[in-house]
């Protein structure tokens, strides 16, 4: 699983923060690595230099293999924070997109259950 990490114009951190994005992103997907081909991070900054509440965004995308892609957004009032967010929600996502490619609505049929005896 390959994980980029890309910021806007304003977000500054450098390699330190991509490093630090890059770990916590593959920390918490890392149960999917081999169900995914890539993840791409989009680190923004909504409001520039006027700050405010939730102005730090996290768009990230994941490409499940021979699957198309999906996406998830978190808003936060920090750069970690948000991609911390936006990696949970992927989680969740991730959970519930391949839960139901390998599980028939939760359980057995009464079809493929052992006749009583």
């Amino acid at each position: 699983m390959q994980i980029q990490i890309n910021t806007g114009s304003g977000i500054h951190g450098g390699e330190g923060l991509n490093e630090r994005a890059e770990a916590e992103i593959a920390s918490v997907l890392d149960r999917f690595s081999s169900q995914l081909t890539r993840i791409e991070a989009h680190l923004s900054d909504l409001n520039g230099e006027k700050g405010g509440p939730d102005d730090k965004q996290c768009v990230l995308e994941a490409r499940p293999t021979g699957q198309h892609p999906v996406a998830v957004t978190h808003r936060a009032a920090t750069v970690e924070e948000s991609y911390r967010g936006a990696a949970e929600s992927m989680a969740h996502l991730l959970d519930s997109k391949f839960g139901r490619l390998h599980h028939a609505k939760g359980g057995e049929t009464i079809r493929h259950m052992a006749a009583p005896e």
